[in-house]
């Protein structure tokens, strides 16, 4: 009975993790498709509204990710998050003046990678990392608004994005290890249109 139910865990798990690399390749593929030379508008062309909200999530997704291991008392992730901060930025600059590829419509340089899509998925991919896939589905989400946020105000085209998200999400892997939950709770609901993230840290 226990070989059986353990086969049936671990189908499942792979099942998913196969749902969740396609998710990946057709949200990548979706946003490669996007011309570079297009301002790839897919709700309204250069909305202020959309470039806006990317240019919060930039500061509150790694601001929340940070203090997250401060109100956890993790000082080991606070660490590791600032690790891979600042090696994600690095790397960021570093290609952008390295490569200097043009903007979209011509509109100046050092487009590749996308900084505010690096930021952000290194964000959320911290989260993935220390406590597990399920807590930064919301995140990664977000991340992936902004990286449409910087195609849709025609700063970057999708092969930008991608890279950004590839820089962010390298980073954060590199550096980061399982959060120990011996003392702390995690958890996550949702509804229709809210995410709810809460802990419970038992001293």
């Amino acid at each position: 009975m226990s070989t059986h139910t353990s086969s049936m865990n671990s189908t499942e798990g792979t099942d998913f993790s196969k749902i969740k690399q396609l998710f990946f390749i057709i949200f990548f593929s979706l946003l490669l498709s996007l011309p570079s030379n297009s301002r790839a508008q897919l709700i309204e062309p250069k909305s202020q509204a959309i470039e806006s909200t990317g240019d919060v999530l930039l500061v509150a997704m790694p601001a929340s990710a940070a203090l997250a291991t401060l109100l956890l008392e993790d000082r080991e992730g606070s660490w590791q998050f600032a690790k891979s901060f600042v090696t994600n930025a690095a790397v960021t600059v570093a290609l952008k003046y390295a490569i200097n590829k043009r903007r979209p419509f011509n509109d100046g340089g050092q487009a590749f990678p996308s900084g505010r899509t690096s930021i952000t998925f290194q964000a959320a991919s911290f989260v993935h990392r220390r406590h597990g896939l399920k807590y930064s589905i919301p995140g990664y989400l977000l991340a992936g608004f902004t990286g449409y946020s910087r195609i849709n105000a025609a700063r970057h085209d999708g092969y930008d994005v991608l890279a950004g998200a590839v820089v962010g999400i390298g980073s954060s892997f590199l550096f980061t290890t399982p959060y120990e939950r011996e003392h702390m709770q995690l958890t996550c609901s949702s509804s229709d249109d809210a995410y709810l993230l809460g802990f419970v840290y038992k001293f």
